[in-house]
């Protein structure tokens, strides 16, 4: 039993009465017993001893550097879109300013001196009024449909009810052979706008408005014709320049193609030489007054409200206004209402409309007094091809219509021959 409560370790030198291994001995002993433990683990468990990270672990690091390069990207482009809205925030301010100097020079700032008269022969005042800023918000549905048929923000526009069907056939039939695209008829009652429909004619059929109604599914040719005044504000709000035409009118080229827009209205006379159309110097002789017996006044023949084009501007929307108004209250007749407001100027209890206006050339836009007295008679003029005739002046009109589109547009140079100038 003494043998087993001997010491552990050996004893150096023979005889085991030796001296026991030094420090230094039994730190290199260990540092080899570890070594040869590592070799041998190594060759038992070649891909260690500890499970390795999962995959989605080790990518973590780059979808880090992912995300972060994304949102890199995103500050940029952030930075670039505020870049792009500040330049259009100060194209804005520009064209704003611009607006407000135009509407200081069209009389809005009378109290305020914005330029010095330059030399003699140089001054010319402003000729063209701004338009107005759009409101889309009077009419949505009627904006949606604007935009769809407008081009360039304008469009002939044109009203119809039942009585006229025959000649609204021949009217659009006419615009789309000479291929105008940005037309629209303003339906009166439910079966013209299912025709227009039916046709595949651009229509917009009006929310119902009985002071409106009443006369738009009843009413004649001068009846309706007042309601345009009424109507047509709607458009000009939602900032659209309008062409309106009666459907007595055969279009034979596109009328936008010869529009100065230079003024509130343009619109073709009802004259039929240069000084009834363009105006004339007419003097009155009143024997009576002795040494002033002569007078001088000046004289033009009216617009005709059935055809003219009208720029969405505050004295534009001011003349509709005034017509409207009127004809709510009398009984008058919407061209010479029209005309009145046009021309007569302010005087004492009376403040005259501020708007500018142009005559169409009527030879261009010609009436059919023109054509049938003058037009159809000269061999010169009668090789021009105007851009619209409008059968105004004659109460046959569907008859002349189909004469003046053999006439022009099928070549029959006879056609216009057996009508009498005027009416019988």
């Amino acid at each position: 039993m003494a043998g087993r409560h001997g010491p552990l370790m050996p004893r150096g030198g023979g005889g085991g009465g030796g001296k026991p291994l030094s420090r230094g001995s039994r730190i290199v002993i260990a540092v080899a017993i570890g070594v040869a433990l590592g070799c041998l683990c190594a060759f038992l468990y070649p891909e260690g001893l500890f499970l390795r990270p999962s995959t989605s672990a080790l990518q973590w690091p780059r979808h880090v550097g992912s995300v972060a390069c994304e949102s890199s990207d995103k500050v940029t482009s952030l930075k670039s879109q505020l870049v792009s809205l500040e330049r259009k925030n100060a194209e804005l301010k520009s064209q704003i300013n611009e607006l407000s100097m135009k509407l200081q020079l069209a009389g809005q700032g009378k109290n305020e001196s914005l330029y010095k008269a330059g030399p003699f022969g140089t001054v010319k005042a402003l000729r063209t009024n701004p338009t107005i800023i759009p409101d889309e918000s009077v009419n949505p549905r009627l904006a949606k449909i604007l935009e769809e048929v407008a081009v360039k923000k304008e469009l002939i526009v044109a009203l119809a009810n039942s009585n006229v069907r025959e000649m609204l056939e021949v009217w659009f039939t006419n615009i789309k052979r000479v291929g105008i695209p940005n037309y629209l008829v303003v339906a009166l009652d439910d079966n013209i706008e299912s025709f227009c429909k039916s046709n595949g004619v651009p229509v917009y059929r009006r929310d119902p408005d009985e002071d409106v109604d009443s006369i738009a599914k009843t009413g004649g040719n001068h009846a309706v014709s007042g309601l345009k005044f009424h109507v047509l504000r709607e458009f000009l709000q939602l900032g659209y320049s309008i062409l309106l035409s009666d459907i007595d009118i055969i279009f034979l080229r596109n009328p936008f193609d010869h529009l100065y827009r230079d003024s509130d209205v343009e619109s073709m006379s009802d004259g039929h030489t240069n000084m009834t159309a363009y105006g004339f110097n007419d003097v009155f002789d009143e024997p009576s007054m002795g040494w002033a017996r002569y007078v001088h006044t000046m004289r033009i023949w009216v617009y005709n409200s059935g055809f003219f084009y009208i720029r969405p501007t505050i004295p534009a929307i001011e003349l509709l206004d005034r017509v409207a108004g009127r004809l709510s209250r009398e009984k008058a007749w919407d061209q010479a209402v029209f005309n009145e407001e046009l021309f007569i100027p302010s005087h004492p209890g009376y403040e005259g409309l501020h708007a500018s206006r142009r005559t169409m050339d009527m030879y261009v836009f010609m009436n059919s007094k023109v054509l049938f007295k003058t037009v159809r008679k000269d061999a010169r003029l009668s090789k021009l091809k105007p851009v619209i005739v409008h059968s105004n002046y004659h109460p046959d009109k569907l008859d002349r219509m189909k004469a003046i589109i053999e006439f022009y547009v099928n070549g029959k140079q006879n056609a216009l021959q057996h009508f009498p100038d005027g009416s019988e």
